[in-house]
């Protein structure tokens, strides 16, 4: 069984900072790739930043110069680093992960941590 564990949302005003936290958990053989999207209701979940194993990233176009996202693989973690926020912003982010585990490999979503930009 493997857990993905989002942290880090809440409230900020425009121009603001945050920093969201993911964690994979359980029986986890490899990670990879992980990556964040967000969803607002009635529109579809999209993809915000994702890092390979290899080591390469990618970053939407609505957040390049603005979000980073990196990775601890020691800790099967993953951050994304979010600065001058925009009220555009505003969404449950999800983090995702393609993870091997001894017997298969899929994809994993977290829960979602919801983000407010608002001043």
């Amino acid at each position: 069984q493997v857990q993905l564990v989002e942290s880090g949302g809440g409230l900020v005003q425009p121009g603001g900072s945050l920093r969201l936290s993911c964690v994979a958990s359980g029986s986890i053989f490899s990670i990879y790739r992980m990556g964040w999207y967000r969803q607002v209701p009635g529109k579809p979940r999209e993809l915000v930043a994702s890092t390979h194993v290899s080591g390469g990233t990618n970053i939407a176009d609505s957040v390049k110069g603005r979000f980073t996202i990196s990775r601890d693989n020691a800790n099967n973690s993953v951050y994304l680093q979010m600065n001058d926020l925009k009220p555009e912003d505003t969404a449950i982010y999800y983090c995702d992960a393609i993870i091997a585990t001894l017997t298969a490999g899929m994809a994993y979503w977290g829960k979602g941590t919801l983000v407010t930009v608002s001043a």
